[in-house]
């Protein structure tokens, strides 16, 4: 079992930054990919970043060049770094990750940016 906390969320206004953080624990000897997902309302969670053990990171288009996706792995947890906040981020973030076949999601933490 693998429990992903996040942390970071709240209210922001248009131009600002927030900083998210997801703490893993449990089994988490073997994961990998961590990354971090949005779902605003009456739409699909779709994928923000993601990060790989070594560091290899990728962005949806929409946030390219104003978010960061970084990693402690000692400490087992994730980050995201978003600047440049829009009304359009909007939406409940949730990190992920994966550990022999099984998808593992916080609670999700909510970010609103107000125009």
């Amino acid at each position: 079992q693998v429990q992903l906390v996040e942390s970071g969320g709240g209210l922001v206004q248009a131009g600002g930054s927030l900083r998210l953080s997801c703490a893993a624990s449990g089994v988490i000897s073997s994961i990998n990919v961590m990354g971090w997902f949005r779902q605003a309302p009456g739409k699909q969670r779709e994928l923000v970043a993601i990060i790989t053990g070594s560091g290899i990171s990728d962005y949806a288009d929409s946030v390219k060049d104003r978010f960061t996706v970084s990693r402690n792995n000692p400490k087992s947890t994730v980050y995201l770094q978003m600047t440049s906040l829009k009304p359009e981020d909007t939406a409940v973030y949730y990190c992920s990750t994966e550990r022999a076949g099984i998808n593992y999601w916080g609670q999700g933490t909510q970010v609103t940016v107000s125009s």
